[in-house]
C-alpha cells in the first residue's frame, strides 16, 4: 500500500534536486521579445533591486556607498581645513571621515571644525539615514518574498492517453515540503491575422483533466486531452509553429511551511512540444511501500508507442 504522506521519499539526494532548479533558473522566459522602449534601470530600481542576483545586490550596493563617500569627500574638499586632524588636501583622509559620518558612526578623533563643514555633514548624515533605511527595506523584500522552487519539463510532449491524443507537461517540486491547494492553469497563445491584415494575439485556456490537487508534494503532470472540444484539435504541428505559438502553465498554491501564497509559471515556445513523445517513467514503489521519484531522469521523453493520430 503507498503511503501519500510520504511523497518526499526521493531516490538521490537533495542536491540533485537543487541540482536541477538551477539548471532552470537561469533560462530567460522564451516569449520576451527585445521591446522597443526596454525600460531603463534608473526607471524602476525598486524592482531590479529585488530581482538581481544576491552577489550583483551587495556589489551595486557597496558601488553606490564607495561613490556616495566619494562624492562627499570633494564636497568637503572645496572648505577651508573642514575637518579636525585631517591634512588640508588630504582626500583620503576625508574620504574615512565621510563613511564614517554617512554610516552614522564617528569615532570622535575627526570631526567638523567649520560651519561649511557641519552643514556638509548634516546633509550626509541624512543621506546616510535615508540610504540605510532604503537598503533594510530591499533586504527584507528579497527574504520575505516567497519563492516557489517548482522545476518543469524541458519539453511538453503528447502522447496517447486513454485512446485519445493528449498534452502532458511534468513538474516536481524541488523542496521537500507540501503546496496545499495547488492549482495548474495552461493557456495556448497563438497569432492570427485578420482580413485587414492586423495580427491579433490569442489566448486560449486548455482544460485540464487533473488541473487542481489537495497537495502538491514531489510530483505532478498535467494532462489535456485533445479531442474535439480542445483548442488544439484544428492545430497542426506546423500551424503552431507558423503562428508563433506559445504554452503557459502556472501553478498557485500555499506554502504548508511558511503559510504563505505561492505562484510560478513555465512558458514554452511550440518548437518545445515534443509530439508522438512520452515521458520516462520515474515512479517506483520502495521496499515499504513508499512511493519514490527518480529525479535523475525528469527531463527525459521517449517515443511512444504507438503513435497516436496527429490533429487535424
Amino acid at each position: 500500500m503507498i503511503d501519500f504522506s510520504k511523497l518526499t521519499a526521493l531516490v538521490g539526494t537533495d542536491r540533485k534536486r537543487w541540482r536541477i532548479t538551477r539548471q532552470e533558473r537561469p533560462k530567460p522566459p522564451e516569449e520576451v521579445v527585445s521591446p522597443i522602449g526596454r525600460r531603463p534601470v534608473l526607471g524602476d530600481l525598486h524592482y531590479h533591486a529585488v530581482n538581481i542576483r544576491w552577489p550583483y545586490f551587495f556589489a551595486a550596493g557597496g558601488l553606490v556607498f564607495v561613490l556616495f563617500n566619494v562624492l562627499f569627500a570633494l564636497i568637503y574638499m572645496i572648505g577651508h581645513d573642514p575637518i579636525a586632524n585631517v591634512a588640508p588636501g588630504d582626500f583620503l583622509g576625508l574620504f574615512y571621515f565621510s563613511i564614517e559620518t554617512l554610516s552614522t558612526v564617528g569615532y570622535g578623533d575627526m570631526h567638523p571644525q567649520t560651519q561649511y563643514a557641519h552643514a556638509v555633514a548634516t546633509v550626509e548624515i541624512f543621506t546616510g539615514m535615508s540610504l540605510l533605511a532604503i537598503m533594510t527595506g530591499l533586504i527584507f523584500s528579497r527574504f520575505s518574498r516567497p519563492i516557489p522552487r517548482i522545476t518543469f519539463a524541458h519539453h511538453p510532449v503528447v502522447a496517447t492517453v486513454d485512446d485519445l491524443p493528449t498534452l502532458m507537461i511534468r513538474m516536481t517540486n524541488a523542496r521537500i515540503n507540501t503546496i496545499t491547494g495547488a492549482k495548474a492553469k495552461l493557456w495556448l497563445i497563438y497569432s492570427d491575422r485578420t482580413r485587414d491584415g492586423t495580427t491579433l494575439r490569442h489566448h486560449e485556456e486548455l482544460r485540464l483533466r487533473n488541473g487542481e490537487i489537495p497537495i502538491f508534494s514531489s510530483h505532478w503532470m498535467v494532462l489535456h486531452t485533445i479531442d474535439q472540444t480542445s483548442p488544439l484539435f484544428s492545430f497542426s504541428e506546423a500551424d503552431l509553429l507558423r503562428r508563433a505559438s506559445q504554452f503557459v502553465l502556472t501553478v498557485e498554491g500555499v506554502d504548508d511551511t511558511t503559510s504563505q501564497y505561492l505562484h510560478a509559471r513555465r512558458i514554452y515556445a511550440a518548437s518545445a512540444l515534443r509530439w508522438r513523445h512520452r515521458y520516462v517513467d520515474i515512479l517506483s514503489t520502495g521496499p515499504r511501500g513508499i512511493l519514490q521519484v527518480d529525479l535523475s531522469r525528469f527531463h527525459e521523453v521517449e517515443k511512444d508507442e504507438p503513435r497516436p493520430a496527429t490533429p487535424a
